[in-house]
């Protein structure tokens, strides 16, 4: 008997299936074919919901990009936080993915998903802005940020940041690395209006997401 889901469901059945076969088959080497194959559906109920593969990968993108915000904006919330505080469990979320999407980012590394790649972080970019900005204005109402332009000012580092240090982009070596890191530190505490020190963390993080990579590599 012909099973009838709810829209969404199905929907996120697709995406859930694309998603597995693009971390084990790699996004180049899974067809259509094989996520109609797996999930047992028709070639027009994947078009009813999906245009391409394409728009399937990029619907898993902004669905990892949507759980990112979201954690992100549950830290915002959290009123036992201070502002520096909350920033940094933000960059700790941000920065200490999920082995499935550390594998997807790989895949948008490759050239020929260079365009969604980019648009992933511009979208990360965009949804990011408000939850950070609202941070950023609590830190001036306690007093460790200072700033006239809280909203232009997280925009510039998050540019800064998300293509910076994006490992798809540049290749940096371990000690270069680090220097920008040192160096992005005291732009943002320079931007903010913040006392010297106050994300050092950042490099710690770096350093330590540095550090992982050699590691995993050996």
């Amino acid at each position: 008997m012909r099973v009838i889901k709810d829209p969404e469901e199905r929907r996120n059945e697709i995406m859930d299936v694309a998603e597995r076969l693009f971390l084990t088959k790699g996004y180049t080497g899974t067809a259509i074919n094989d996520i109609l194959k797996e999930i047992g559906i028709a070639k027009g109920t994947f078009y009813y919901y999906f245009q391409s593969k394409e728009e399937v990968m990029d619907a898993i993108v902004m669905r990892f990009i949507k759980k990112g915000v979201e954690a992100a904006t549950c830290v915002a919330n959290d009123t036992n936080l201070t502002a520096p505080e909350k920033l940094f469990h933000i960059l700790m979320s941000q920065n200490q993915g999920d082995d499935e999407k550390m594998q997807m980012v790989d895949q948008l590394h490759h050239v020929n998903n260079a365009e969604m790649h980019q648009k992933s972080l511009v979208e990360s970019i965009v949804q990011l802005t408000p939850v950070l900005t609202q941070v950023i204005e609590q830190g001036m109402e306690e007093g460790v940020f200072e700033t006239d332009y809280p909203q232009e000012s997280v925009e510039f580092l998050l540019v800064a940041s998300q293509f910076l240090f994006d490992e798809g982009i540049f290749q940096w070596k371990p000690e270069q690395l680090i220097k920008k890191a040192v160096a992005f530190t005291n732009i943002m505490e320079k931007s903010l209006g913040a006392k010297q020190g106050t994300f050092s963390y950042i490099v710690q993080l770096i350093s330590d997401s540095t550090q992982r990579g050699d590691d995993s590599s050996e």
